[in-house]
């Protein structure tokens, strides 16, 4: 079966939708089947695979609270190797709809078990909040990239997802484990980006991933195109250092000779 990994960080803006799309579109490109699951209600990977959410006819909702067949949910995308599995505005009121529900954080465990052995990954999208949804995500996974941003106030709140992960893997899921912390949005030029760098790898050690995320136009513009950064410039640095966290990911879990990571 394939490696569910979730994308998580409750601070909204550093890069979780990015991360997913661009680290997803980087495992299809080197010959892993890779499912994309938006498990945001915002939809953001969904738009930024050039799907409009308004005319999505089923989406992990459907699938999580109306027990609709995965499989009938999922789009083939145009790019070889990668799926989606798409969200919906009406993801918002699925965590009130599971409040009486049995064994409501296992709802989108359950509704991957299927499809799981159809790809060689699944990367999960996650809503920037601890809630319900999110939860579930995190218990449906094998493990967890937490992006952090460059930026000032980049620790902030970390802990508390920190927490949650270990209250999950207490409780709900104890094989979940912290796949690497990645940071984002790098400026070179900036040197708060490189006290940042400093600081979460001085705190975090071997839990920081090699690759650092620059800032990077062509990131910035894929989404308005529908397109994975490597579909629209695959030169542009953002697209390289994608396509090295893939191969940073794939040597980690001994799909990739460790000489082949960048």
């Amino acid at each position: 079966m394939g490696k569910v990994i979730a994308i998580a960080n409750q601070k909204g803006g550093v890069g979780k939708t990015t991360t997913t799309i661009n680290l997803a579109a980087s495992l299809a490109a080197l010959e892993f089947r890779t499912l994309i699951v938006d498990a945001d209600p915002q939809a953001n990977s969904t738009s930024g695979l050039g799907y409009n959410p308004k005319e999505i006819e089923n989406s992990i909702y459907e699938c999580m609270i109306e027990d609709i067949r995965t499989r009938d949910a999922i789009i083939q995308t145009d790019f070889p190797n990668l799926d989606l599995l798409p969200s919906h505005i009406d993801l918002v009121g699925a965590e009130i709809e599971m409040i009486n529900l049995k064994n409501r954080e296992e709802k989108m465990k359950e509704a991957l078990y299927d499809v799981k052995e159809d790809y060689d990954f699944v990367i999960i999208d996650c809503s920037p909040s601890l809630g319900l949804i999110t939860i579930n995500s995190l218990t449906a996974a094998d493990s967890v990239i937490i992006p952090v941003q460059c930026e000032y106030f980049a620790l902030e709140g970390l802990g508390k997802l920190l927490n949650t992960v270990k209250i999950i893997q207490s409780r709900l899921n104890t094989s979940l484990a912290i796949e690497g912390i990645l940071l984002t949005m790098y400026d070179l030029r900036v040197r708060l980006s490189n006290q940042v760098v400093g600081e979460v790898t001085a705190h975090f050690q071997q839990m920081v991933f090699n690759t650092i995320i620059p800032r990077n136009i062509r990131l910035s513009e894929s989404p308005s195109f529908g397109l994975p950064v490597l579909a629209q410039d695959a030169d542009s640095k953002g697209a390289i250092s994608y396509l090295n966290l893939a191969r940073e990911i794939l040597a980690k879990n001994g799909r990739l000779p460790q000489d082949q990571t960048v």
